[in-house]
């Protein structure tokens, strides 16, 4: 279970988050909001890249407010960010290895590829090169996420800057994910389609948590604001956004 307690976070005198004060026990929670809102900036407080300026974060009853990314990644949390980081000179199989902490055999790592919709014969002995694209990166990290089998994992926008066809598969990927994960998944996300399978959604504006419940209670809420699409979407019913 994770708690944030009056969390709040200003930088350059401007307040990005105010006063956060959320429970998150359910599986799989999306993170959603306008430009600018926040949702990064929480995700990476909970990560313990970015240190609040005030308030406390408690992970499964411990207070992990002062503690570094490697400790808290030792208590079984992890992040993936909107740019998977690209590792030269690594094997898809030599990642996986390393997430789960120990070597995974042939019939892990076909496996936790299967699971993200890559076939481990193509995959398993890749360079994690520019040969790779972005939605091939993407589902690799959440294979990793898979291996690494995290208390929980952090996923900041993992559709951001991909195709059309890859997204359709993301969705899979994480109905998949929700279904066989034993830990908890955070998401940020824009898309309605994302949303819609979240078992609760944190709307954030203006750097604070204005609607925090069940996912289909808060996209009702949101369709109804604005005329019948998810304010997230920014446009067409479903249409991506990258911010």
């Amino acid at each position: 279970m994770l708690e944030l307690q009056n969390v709040s976070f200003s930088a350059d005198g401007k307040d990005i988050l105010r006063d956060i004060n959320i429970t998150i026990s359910d599986k799989f929670v999306a993170v959603t909001g306008p430009n600018g809102s926040g949702k990064s900036t929480l995700l990476k407080i909970i990560m313990g890249i970015t240190k609040p300026t005030s308030g406390r974060i408690i992970f499964d009853g411990t207070d992990i407010t002062d503690m570094p990314v490697n400790e808290r990644a030792n208590l079984g949390m992890s992040f993936a960010f909107q740019q998977p980081v690209r590792f030269k000179g690594l094997k898809v199989r030599d990642l996986l290895s390393i997430a789960a902490g120990k070597d995974v055999n042939i019939n892990k790592d076909c496996s936790y590829l299967r699971a993200v919709g890559l076939c481990p014969r193509d995959y398993i002995d890749r360079e994690i090169n520019d040969t790779l694209s972005g939605g091939e990166m993407k589902r690799i990290e959440i294979a990793m996420a898979a291996a690494r089998g995290g208390k929980l994992s952090l996923f900041d926008e993992p559709e951001a800057g991909i195709d059309l066809w890859s997204f359709k598969s993301l969705i899979d990927v994480f109905m998949n994910l929700h279904n066989v994960t034993n830990g908890n998944i955070i998401i940020i996300s824009h898309q309605e389609r994302i949303l819609a399978i979240a078992d609760k959604i944190i709307y954030l504006k203006d750097g604070v948590v204005e609607q925090y419940a069940e996912g289909e209670k808060v996209m009702a809420g949101l369709e109804l604001r604005h005329g019948g699409s998810c304010s997230c979407a920014h446009g067409a019913k479903g249409e991506s956004c990258n911010g």
